[in-house]
């Protein structure tokens, strides 16, 4: 059967089948659920048809794919961007299914979305798509089924509008969303739990491979891919703690610190410019050019003589192998995704090598691991809506906390194991990547089979 072209989801299938290879040879019972496993429960895809200011009907496509459930109700979240098509939410539900596992909570994988794109639309044509987008999505959500969340394009006001839709739909107040207004039942910490879930992991990683460059010191030199919510948070945290970050970026082009590092001003000023639809190149305007530069069509991973760490923040791919190799000689040591599938598979193989050397070698940290934070707050906040509580900020930061520590000691052990690569000396990192995929299957497998959807 010839099967449509794919090309994210055939990435991320690539690099778990990889990843699985030294497994699957030890225990080939398991070639079975990994070849169950790559198909989605369910697809559902569907047109939305809104009226824009101008009374006129304007039509997108909508989707969800609820990818695994065995470990619980679907979850993942919903992407309103213009490039969002079947093979990104694919790959993406494929992803969460693994990355859901990692956290240790009972949720299963899914992602949806639509090509609308919510940039340049009022607030009122926004709140008419959403309604319209429910109007098909209700059939197929609920608490105990399938909860989506947030993602690019989809912050509170989306929830709100998201959330108040279905409520009229279904005549009832229940967990449907994650991502609400922590006074109508979201969830303290989820808006920075991706960004701060990320240092977490890292400070591990850090604490590991070269604890000469904690987060504390502000020689300690971090960039930065994004504006978003992941890569503010990201570098708020980083800021908090001490260290330097060095860059923001977005679709149009990368602000490079020159001096000093980025501040908390400066960020959140980003932050406020974001929700406004601005860009960082009008950012640059009227930043102090003593302090801050804006590269126009750039990335900034070859923008930087050095740097220690660095965190994909924005979306898929946007570290190439040249990007790759020019982050490994400015010095780089951590490399984890704060977005999912960052890195392209030719940027994960440079790492993974870099990482076979030993000693001042650079060790990556794959998204279905390092950015498992906010999902993980997502299910925190399905816990306590079943509850009918609000725990305090501290309370979720730590379970947080909990969460990325356990997540990391998985990869860790779990890669050690199953790495591929034999290690006599003790001087090789293990694959975080490897560790990642192989203990997210079996976790998934195992379930399915005690479910006998395998045999």
């Amino acid at each position: 059967m010839v099967l449509p072209v794919e090309p994210e989801f055939e990435q991320a299938l690539g690099e778990l089948t990889h990843s699985l290879g030294p497994f699957l040879a030890a225990n080939p019972a398991y070639k079975k659920a990994f070849e169950i496993i790559q198909i989605p429960e369910r697809i559902i895809q569907f047109r939305v048809v809104w009226e824009d200011d101008k009374g006129q009907p304007q039509v997108d496509r909508g989707y969800r794919v609820q990818y695994n459930s065995a470990l619980g109700p679907y979850k993942g979240g919903i992407r309103l961007h213009s490039s969002v098509n079947l093979s990104i939410l694919k790959f993406l539900g494929f992803e969460q299914t693994f990355k859901n596992a990692l956290t240790g909570l009972a949720m299963g994988g899914g992602k949806g979305g639509s090509d609308f794109d919510p940039k340049g639309k009022s607030d009122n044509e926004i709140r008419r798509f959403c309604n319209a987008f429910m109007a098909e999505l209700f059939r197929h959500i609920g608490a105990d089924t399938d909860v989506p969340a947030g993602d690019i394009g989809t912050g509170g006001r989306e929830i709100g509008f998201l959330f108040g839709a279905y409520k009229r739909l279904r005549n009832e107040y229940v967990g449907i969303l994650t991502g609400k207004g922590t006074n109508w039942g979201g969830s303290f910490i989820r808006p920075e739990a991706t960004g701060y879930g990320v240092i977490y992991f890292v400070e591990h990683m850090i604490a590991k491979a070269c604890p000469e460059y904690s987060l504390s010191k502000p020689s300690t030199l971090v960039a930065i891919s994004g504006a978003g919510n992941v890569a503010q948070f990201t570098a708020l945290k980083i800021i908090e703690l001490g260290g330097t970050v060095l860059s923001l970026s977005d679709s149009k082009g990368s602000l490079i610190a020159t001096r000093g590092g980025f501040t908390k001003d400066v960020v959140e000023a980003v932050g406020t410019l974001k929700l406004k639809g601005g860009s960082l190149e009008s950012f640059a305007s009227f930043a102090s050019q003593e302090k801050y530069t804006y590269y126009p069509g750039k990335r900034p991973w070859t923008l930087l003589p050095e740097v220690h760490i660095a965190l994909p923040g924005a979306t898929q791919n946007e570290v190439s192998a040249e990007e790759a190799e020019a982050l490994v000689k400015a010095g780089v040591r951590i490399v984890a995704e704060g977005s999912n599938m960052g890195c392209t598979q030719e940027a994960v193989d440079i790492f993974e090598a870099s990482r076979k050397k030993g000693g001042a070698g650079c060790w990556y940290a794959p998204g279905k691991a390092s950015n498992a934070g906010g999902v993980a707050v997502s299910g925190l906040e399905m816990a306590q809506n079943s509850q009918r509580l609000a725990w305090t900020p501290s309370e979720v930061d730590a379970k947080l906390k909990g969460i990325m520590t356990e997540c990391y000691q998985i990869c860790l052990n779990v890669g050690s194991k199953w790495s591929g690569e034999e290690n006599a000396a003790g001087d090789v990192l293990p694959s975080l990547l490897a560790g990642a995929n192989v203990a997210g299957f079996i976790k998934v497998a195992d379930a399915m089979k005690e479910h006998g959807d395998w045999w």
